[in-house]
Order: structure tokens, then C-alpha cells, then sequence
């Protein structure tokens, strides 16, 4: 049996194996740890897209079309903001908006952002801790032909379109992972790399000083599991595949293996690309072929499942 899991996450499709995790473990044995590299402040509001993600979907109350947002939500007051001339292009539902309200609230009274997020997940009824990757601020900018964009400007306002040339974590290098962090990684038996994008939701987690380090700890050697974000040539949402074909990478699971050489021991592919394996396992990572596209809630609780089975072997 498998004991404490650790899994990093970011977007939607880390959203989803986190959501099949929490079905399997008790509150006490999962601790997820959540990209802030695309950290924003709209409308003088701290916006945390990747933590709410995580948290609407644990919580039950995120926008299954979408897969951002609260299910059910208007958008009247951002319409209003549009009526005095702000700019609207970050939408932010009425319902949402109360969550930025509170979490800016009680970071201005001295709060961490991790304890706010604990705070904002237990009054939601969310057992599973979930932990910001930092207390710091952290931006994941892309140059483009555009300028530099934060994350949220070229994903959202520029609907990934510019042409990346390089992504950079600014603020990382003297950022400190938050200290839940990184005692929880200390205690970890298993730690799960999930299927989001490598570059704009895992890289900015790995790019804190002394994660690399402590998820190389000769302890954890055979307990760290990644999934492939991409199946073929294409990501099972957002620009993965076109940031990586833009800065000269292999676009396929071999591509996304090669970044995670050294810091996992076993990576899920599907079996669309079984072809793959043997590259993969001349990078030092054991393939394991299995249906890695979530598309129900039993596909994210039946991968969650095999991830465990294998940790806990």
C-alpha cells in the first residue's frame, strides 16, 4: 500500500488526476501543490487561476464545459466593470469574484498565501490539503514577438497565439517553496507529476530552488510518477504542444519525458504512442502504456488507481 502522496499540479488536466487521487485517499494521505506561476491581479484582486481550478474541482463546483470558473456562474460585474471602461478580457464570474475578494482580504491582513488557501478549501469542505508552490510571487513571462507576456496575457488576451521564443520564471530564483511544501515532500512516499503542461504549470514549480534537489533525494527513487500531458503530436488541452515546437523540442512524450530526466522513474504513456517506449526508457524512466485521457470521472479515478498500484508496489 501506498502512504503519503504528494502530486504537482497545474491547469485542467492536473485538476483532473488530483480530482481521481481524492477519490482514493483519505484527506490525511494527499497534499497537493499548485503552480502560482500564473498568479495575477485583476481589478486590484490577487487571481490564483491554477489553485482555483484545483479547488472548485475538489469542491464540486467547477464549470465541467469550461473546466475554469464556477459551474452556473454570471458574469454581471465584470459587464458592469466593461460599462466604466476597465478592461474585461480576464473573465471573472460573480460567485468567482468572491473568492479573490476574500483571499486579497486576508493577504493584506498578513496572511500567507497558504494559509489562505487552506482557509478558503476547508470553508468549501475540502479535506485534501492544497498547497501554493510558493508564499512568493512568481511570473511565468513568454517572449514573444508581442513583447514579453505574462501567462495569463498570452493565454487569455492572446489566446496563445504569439510565436514563444522563451519561457522564464521570473522571481524564482529568490523565491522559497512554501514551507508546507516542502515538508510534505520531506514525508512523501510517492509524488506524482501530473499531466500538465511541462513548461507554464510544472516548470515554475520545478524551477524553485531546492525542489529539483529534494525530488532527487535518493529515498524517493522508484516512487516518482509522471504522466504525459500529450497523446501523438497534441495536448489534451491548451498550448503545450505549440511552445514546445516553437523552442526546438520534440513534440511527443519523449519530448516531455526528456524534461523530467532524473527527477521521476516511471512514465505513463498511451497507447497511441507505445512506439515511444523504447526512447523513453533509454532516458532512464520506465514506460508503463495505459489509457491516460481522462474524459469521465471513472477515467480519472482508474488512472489514479494504477498510479497508486504502481507506488505502491
Amino acid at each position: 500500500m501506498v502512504g503519503k502522496v504528494v502530486a504537482l499540479a497545474g491547469g485542467v488536466g492536473g485538476a483532473k488526476l488530483v480530482l481521481g487521487l481524492s477519490r482514493l485517499l483519505p484527506g490525511d494521505q494527499l497534499s497537493v501543490v499548485i503552480n502560482t506561476g500564473d498568479d495575477e491581479e485583476f481589478h486590484g484582486l490577487h487571481v490564483s487561476p491554477d489553485l482555483d481550478t484545483v479547488m472548485y474541482t475538489l469542491a464540486g463546483l467547477s464549470n465541467q464545459e469550461t473546466g475554469w470558473g464556477l459551474a452556473g456562474d454570471t458574469f454581471q460585474a465584470l459587464a458592469m466593470l466593461g460599462r466604466y471602461g476597465a478592461e474585461t478580457w480576464f473573465n471573472l464570474g460573480d460567485r468567482d469574484l468572491a473568492t479573490h475578494l476574500r483571499r486579497t482580504q486576508l493577504l493584506r491582513q498578513g496572511a500567507t498565501l497558504t494559509e489562505v488557501t487552506g482557509q478558503l478549501s476547508r470553508y468549501l469542505g475540502i479535506t485534501h490539503e492544497l498547497i501554493p508552490m510558493s508564499d512568493d510571487p512568481v511570473g511565468t513571462v513568454l517572449t514573444t514577438p508581442n513583447g514579453d507576456l505574462p501567462m495569463q496575457q498570452y493565454f487569455v488576451r492572446e489566446r496563445s497565439q504569439p510565436p514563444v521564443s522563451a519561457v522564464r520564471y521570473v522571481g524564482a530564483d529568490t523565491a522559497r517553496p512554501s514551507p508546507r511544501f516542502l515538508e510534505v515532500l520531506a514525508e512523501a512516499d510517492l509524488v506524482v507529476f501530473c499531466p500538465s503542461n511541462p513548461r507554464l504549470s510544472l516548470g515554475p514549480i520545478l524551477a524553485l530552488p531546492g525542489v529539483r534537489k529534494a525530488l532527487a533525494a535518493e529515498r524517493l527513487r522508484g516512487q516518482r510518477i509522471a504522466v504525459s500531458p500529450l497523446v501523438g503530436d497534441a495536448a489534451f488541452r491548451g498550448p503545450a504542444a505549440k511552445i514546445m515546437a516553437e523552442l526546438g523540442e520534440e513534440v511527443s512524450c519523449v519530448g516531455v519525458a526528456r524534461q523530467y530526466r532524473g527527477l521521476c522513474d516511471t512514465f505513463l504513456i498511451d497507447p497511441q504512442d507505445a512506439r515511444f517506449a523504447p526512447a523513453i526508457a533509454q532516458l532512464g524512466l520506465t514506460p508503463v502504456t495505459t489509457k491516460i485521457m481522462m474524459n469521465s470521472e471513472a477515467d480519472k479515478v482508474a488512472l489514479a488507481r494504477q498510479i497508486l498500484d504502481i507506488g505502491g508496489g
